[in-house]
């Protein structure tokens, strides 16, 4: 008869074991506790915790290397992260058995968000001491990333304006009413009524009539700052030129929203995108990559369909953090002439499409721009010239990967937070997961994931 290892589950241990002992020497978990503990900074939160009131909370570094390993495991709900504190061993060994629950959590991130995102700057510096940061090449580009909201829950300014009138009339016409039949009725309400309480449809109603004329607001703000901002280009143009532009003036130069504009009610500062799988509730991500590692060198979160105006951002944070580089690439969203003039003036080679790639191909297919300007020719031409061994294909296997690995290898594509500020720290602590998995990788750390 063959003889199993006996398995006796309410066996002791001779000597306490540690939680260490059960996950390898090499594993994740290790490496990102203790880069929080040796290899940052956190000064910037340790400084919030002046009071000395209520019961010791858990310790920052604590809580910032259990937020950051559980993102390197694709875990991002704070009720997820929880249960992993209580059921994976992987989790008990960055917090020691500590178990915090998923209110603590949240209210961590929620509370140290803009702290947490500055720690990206740290981080890119230890890629710096690794020397993964190259900036022989960088690849800039954007993704969409769904909104913690729906866009079911838009409105556009067109229809605001007729539901306002529509709700207002409806709530005047009620008030009226009741303001009418007061005296009629004041018996029939209680002595703890006053008999001139809103019912609870009408608050709703009034609720619903402050929100759009929130949204509403907001829209002819932006208007008008677009309008700004085109006057002022305009203007600029045509002192280059000497002379005042032909035409009509573009009527977004008005100031009054366009009819189809939307506003959503549940997160006001995200919009309705283009995306790959449609029109979707969204921010416009923003990451530029080093070539030679695909460590992300600058960050940004926009919430305008276009990439057209990120180049210039992006470059100026690339710069103030780790340098200029040799070569930047970019696909078609990026091309205009004051973005070639910029990359042309800072003694940057560009490799910024002039048109829409086709799948195979290195230069732009025939819907590619028809402009004769002079920076996007010469961009054409240059794409043309290198054809596939142009320096332009770098950016597909660049920037693009990196985008696949946060949304498809770790599972993240919906912001958890709503806000711009908020979503632009969510981004990136997704970005810093991404650099910290680079650094492991350098360093020989067994990179298994759940």
């Amino acid at each position: 008869m063959k003889v199993f290892r006996p398995w006796e589950l309410a066996q002791s241990f001779l000597f306490p074991p540690s939680v260490l002992d059960f996950v390898p020497a090499n594993h994740l978990a290790h490496f990102v506790r203790e880069v929080v503990r040796e290899e940052i900074d956190l000064s910037s939160i340790l400084r919030k915790y002046e009071s000395d009131l209520g019961q010791p909370p858990y310790h920052p570094a604590l809580m910032t290397a259990l937020l950051l390993y559980a993102y390197t495991q694709g875990v991002y709900s704070s009720r997820k992260i929880e249960k992993g504190c209580q059921e994976r061993l992987d989790f008990m060994a960055v917090t020691g058995m500590a178990k915090p629950d998923h209110s603590t959590i949240s209210d961590f991130r929620r509370t140290h968000l803009k702290e947490l995102k500055q720690l990206f700057v740290q981080v890119l510096r230890l890629c710096e001491k690794a020397g993964l940061v190259k900036l022989g090449h960088v690849s800039l580009d954007g993704t969409k990333m769904k909104a913690n909201a729906s866009k079911r829950k838009a409105m556009s300014y067109e229809r605001m304006i007729e539901k306002e009138k529509e709700l207002e009339a409806e709530v005047t016409r009620w008030l009226d009413e009741a303001e009418r039949e007061d005296e009629e009725d004041n018996g029939k309400h209680g002595k703890s009524k006053r008999g001139d309480e809103l019912p609870e449809w009408v608050a709703n109603k009034q609720a619903r009539l402050e929100k759009i004329r929130e949204a509403k607001a907001r829209l002819e703000a932006e208007a008008k700052e677009r309008a700004r901002r085109l006057a002022e280009e305009r203007a600029e143009k045509e002192r280059e030129l000497g002379h005042p532009l032909s035409g009509t003036p573009p009527k977004a130069l008005d100031g009054v929203p366009a009819p189809k504009a939307q506003a959503n009610f549940t997160d006001a500062e995200s919009k309705i995108m283009k995306a790959s799988s449609g029109f979707e509730q969204a921010y416009n991500c923003q990451a530029a990559v080093d070539a030679g590692s695909q460590v992300i060198v600058a960050t940004g979160v926009v919430a305008e369909q276009s990439d057209n105006h990120q180049l210039e951002p992006i470059l100026d944070q690339l710069e103030e953090l780790v340098g200029r580089p040799e070569e930047v690439s970019a696909d078609a969203g990026y091309c205009s002439e004051a973005n070639l003039e910029l990359l042309e003036d800072r003694g940057i080679r560009g490799y910024v499409a002039t048109g829409r790639q086709k799948h195979g191909t290195a230069s732009a297919t025939s819907n590619e721009s028809a402009s004769s300007k002079p920076l996007t020719c010469a961009m054409r031409t240059r794409l043309r010239r290198g054809g596939h061994s142009s320096r332009y294909r770098l950016r597909k296997q660049t920037v693009e990967p990196v985008f696949g690995q946060i949304k498809e290898a770790r599972g993240f594509r919906r912001f958890l937070m709503r806000g711009l500020e908020r979503v632009t720290g969510e981004w990136s602590l997704l970005c810093i997961v991404h650099n910290l998995l680079k650094i492991a990788r350098a360093r020989g750390v067994a990179l298994a994931t759940a």
